[in-house]
């Protein structure tokens, strides 16, 4: 019997979900990460626990894929100690190409196995190129798929290391380079020395300038006020208002928090918005892909991205309403969709919204809701059951699910599904290149 620490030579069969490969020894399932399908590698047991499958982490390739690459970020190299490797970036070893042929295949196999698609289809794309000023190129992803990180999380230790975790640990790797960020972010992180244990936070709105967002660990200031420290006064607790930062997309200024959240990518706001009018307007019919007279949803609203795109297709006078349970991005919002004279932006936990809409909408607001769309961006762990339930009893006219997990897109799928409703149409998006992570946008309507 195997155990924690010894060496195994696997050959790596497939690609599962979390950024980690497949291989099997005795009958049982070993996750591997930076591997490829394909490859034989050289493994190291790290978690053996478990009788239904094992992990362990890849020492050496012996028998190398045709799509492994120098990785991009060389301290993440397979020829670099696992405990030295930053996590972040796992699966910058394999060619562009193939990343996102594997991406497509995680997508597919998640709503076959857990949206109970007998044979799903789904596209898969990089990001969408900014149209050309006049004489230039078009502003497009980076042949390697590197530069593209507005904003990046980094954690300081107690000796005032910088840098990202080790992949699945807690410990702080420093850093030489930070290759997926852009290069203003870049360079900031790599000027930034010792600081207050926990994180710093680095963003680059579309100004250009980055700021630099210090995130001191509350717990370690509550052990030190335990241990006697003399407390702060509350002049100097009260927090400053956070800075408000503007980014644009398709010619529209959006208000949002330097620290609040904002796609990532930064190309990814233009991707998504361009993704979700292609696909509400591929749908068969001739009325038009949001019905001006209708009643539209943005659930998980944010500031208000794509409720704007929603009132872009139906016009100055669509009626649309972003909820979002964080009060500041509410805030935002509201000034963000001055434009439509119908728009709102309610500050509510989705749940319980939709719950009392489900208890107390009026026959008429019901008939609106009913030709209306419905557009819900839910964070990894998905809408959920209560959810989906609620708006599949409001049943609108199509609902379109923008998702950064497949597996919990699928199982919202299912949900939906026995509510009536068909998939349409998925494109999966690699809006975070040389990483495992894949966002995808789903249609779904009336059965």
């Amino acid at each position: 019997m195997s155990e924690t620490g010894d060496l195994l030579d696997l050959d790596i069969t497939g690609v599962a979900h979390g950024g980690v490969f497949v291989a099997r020894h005795e009958g049982r399932v070993v996750f591997v990460p930076d591997a490829i399908p394909g490859e034989r590698v050289r493994v190291r047991l790290t978690d053996t626990a478990k009788k239904s499958f094992w992990r362990g982490e890849t020492l050496e390739v012996l028998d190398a894929s045709p799509h492994r690459q120098l990785h991009v970020w060389r301290q993440a190299d397979v020829d670099v100690p696992p405990e030295q490797r930053p996590g972040g970036a796992d699966f910058g070893h394999i060619a562009l190409d193939h990343q996102r042929a594997l991406k497509r295949e995680v997508l597919l196999d998640a709503l076959q196995r857990f949206g109970g698609i007998a044979e799903p289809a789904a596209t898969m794309s990089g990001v969408a190129p900014l149209p050309a000023a006049e004489g230039d190129e078009p502003d497009g992803e980076s042949v390697d798929g590197t530069g593209w990180r507005t904003r990046v999380s980094l954690h300081v230790d107690a000796d005032g290391n910088v840098g990202q975790y080790a992949a699945r640990s807690h410990r702080v790797v420093p850093l030489e380079d930070l290759p997926l960020a852009t290069p203003a972010v870049e360079r900031a992180a790599l000027a930034l020395h010792g600081g207050e244990p926990g994180r710093v936070d680095l963003v680059q709105p579309a100004d250009g300038r980055v700021r630099v967002l210090p995130r001191p660990d509350a717990k370690r200031d509550a052990a030190s006020r335990r241990r006697g420290a003399r407390p702060a006064s509350a002049k100097s607790r009260r927090a400053p208002a956070p800075e408000v930062v503007l980014e644009r997309v398709g010619g529209r200024d959006f208000r949002v928090d330097a620290g609040g959240f904002w796609q990532v990518h930064r190309l990814a706001a233009h991707t998504l918005t361009t993704t979700v009018a292609a696909a509400l307007g591929a749908l068969p019919g001739d009325a038009p892909a949001v019905d001006p007279d209708a009643w539209h949803l943005d659930l998980y609203g944010g500031v208000g991205l794509f409720a704007a795109t929603l009132g872009d297709l139906g016009g100055a006078s669509t009626r649309v309403t972003s909820v979002e349970s964080d009060a500041r991005a509410t805030e935002h919002a509201g000034e963000n969709l001055a434009d439509w004279v119908g728009a709102r932006a309610e500050t509510a936990r989705v749940d319980r919204w939709l719950a009392r809409l489900a208890a107390e909408a009026s026959v008429p607001e019901r008939e609106r809701l009913s030709r209306g769309v419905v557009l819900l961006d839910p964070p990894r762990s998905g809408a959920g059951r209560e959810v989906v339930d609620h708006l599949t009893s409001l049943a609108p006219s199509t609902v379109v699910y923008v998702a950064c997990d497949p597996v919990a897109l699928a199982r919202d799928v299912a949900t939906f599904r026995a509510g009536g409703y068909e998939l349409a149409s998925v494109d999966g998006l690699d809006l975070f290149p040389n990483s495992h992570h894949v966002e995808a946008v789903a249609v779904l309507t009336r059965g």
